[in-house]
């Protein structure tokens, strides 16, 4: 074994800092050496009401709205600062830089969102014209389907942030993700999490990603090729466990769906390629992947990219094993909530997680997806 040390390059909130220390532990489980290197984002530097947004990055690149939050990190990846960058999943582009990879995808937390309330304990009890604050387009265009009666507002900020907001009095209501509410141990005031049912997930939602750099041009190639492979062994478990409501009754399997790929990834690449360290680096990081969550937030991912990219859709799409099969969940929502594309979509285990979301990807088209999502421009 190496007794080269692994670097990790993490944010320094609360929850970014729970998922590199969790990914930390693992690693050191298998017996490596680990370091954990906190950097600052643009992203995080926003927070501060002093501090003026730049037009561009130093390198004179574009902000964009996934960019603040992953670049400079991305940047210490490509100096060699760091060698694995831990991210959630959901917030990632759909299209890395080539020069970087996802080396793993851990097992998938909980995908669903979650209702943070202290006086209602569910969306339906809300009294008309209640305050929700989320930024998310598919949580709000996914909410005005059940209750286009209740306002929302704006939130941005930590979930600690959020939830001081909302302790304050600035909104009713908080829907926020279910995995870092548990992550950071603040359930305390969660009285529903959404079923797949009633809010489909972003995609990839629940989901870390371990990003590093890239060892060498077929890396991704691989990647596809594995992603093939269907492990229902351990994917009936982690879908009994996902496909309840809140409540724990089993869910219909209809309805909205969680954000795509769900939490977080590390993975990147060198410019040249085929270095030693970064393949070691890369094979280190690889014995972490899950499969079967690897399958599933490949096929979410599919669709989102398939459709346009960018977590400003008001998409949602959820995949999970039953046993013997692929269930991949998916749904485009106008704005206002008012008109819906949903399918549900079953497939063998054997077909390929980038062709079962393609597949889905046109089902949707053919129901109007484009259209719907032509309404958020």
């Amino acid at each position: 074994m190496s007794t080269q040390t692994i670097r990790i390059g993490s944010r320094g909130s609360q929850l970014a800092l729970w998922q590199a220390n969790h990914i930390a532990a693992d690693l050191r489980a298998l017996g490596h050496t680990v370091e954990i290197e906190i950097i600052r984002t643009v992203g995080d530097r926003m927070q501060d009401p002093n501090f003026v947004v730049p037009a561009t990055f130093p390198d004179g690149s574009p902000l964009d709205a996934k960019g603040i939050f992953i670049k400079e990190i991305e940047d210490a990846l490509l100096a060699g600062r760091i060698d694995l960058a831990v991210h959630s999943l959901k917030d990632l582009p759909t299209q890395l830089d080539p020069r970087f990879t996802l080396a793993a995808i851990p097992p998938r937390a909980d995908a669903r969102d979650a209702f943070v309330c202290e006086d209602h304990w569910g969306l339906h009890m809300l009294p008309s014209g209640s305050r929700v604050a989320t930024t998310s387009p598919r949580r709000q265009a996914m909410i005005s389907a059940l209750r286009p009666d209740l306002q929302f507002v704006e939130m941005r900020g930590n979930i600690d942030t959020r939830l001081r907001k909302w302790e304050e009095g600035q909104c009713d209501a908080l829907i926020l993700a279910s995995a870092g509410l548990d992550r950071l141990g603040r359930t305390e005031h969660v009285h529903q999490r959404f079923s797949i049912d009633e809010l489909t997930p972003a995609p990839g939602q629940g989901a870390l990603g371990l990003e590093v750099r890239c060892p060498d041009p077929s890396t991704n190639v691989r990647h596809s090729e594995q992603a093939k492979n269907c492990h229902p062994e351990r994917s009936a478990a982690e879908s009994k466990d996902l496909l309840l409501d809140g409540a724990g009754n089993p869910l219909k399997g209809t309805g909205f769906s969680p954000s795509v790929a769900s939490p977080r990834k590390e993975g990147a690449s060198a410019p040249e390629g085929n270095h030693a360290r970064d393949r070691a680096i890369y094979d280190a990081i690889r014995a972490l992947n899950c499969a079967t969550t690897e399958y599933a937030v490949t096929a979410e991912r599919t669709v989102l990219n398939s459709l346009g990219g960018g977590c400003s859709l008001p998409l949602g799409a959820y995949c999970h094993n039953t046993g013997e099969e692929w269930h991949l969940h998916a749904m485009v929502v106008s704005p206002d909530g008012e008109q819906v594309a949903h399918l549900i979509q079953k497939a063998p285990c054997g077909i390929a997680a980038t062709d079962l979301g393609e597949s889905v990807a046109e089902a949707l088209k053919a129901r109007g997806a484009m259209e719907l999502l032509q309404q958020t421009a």
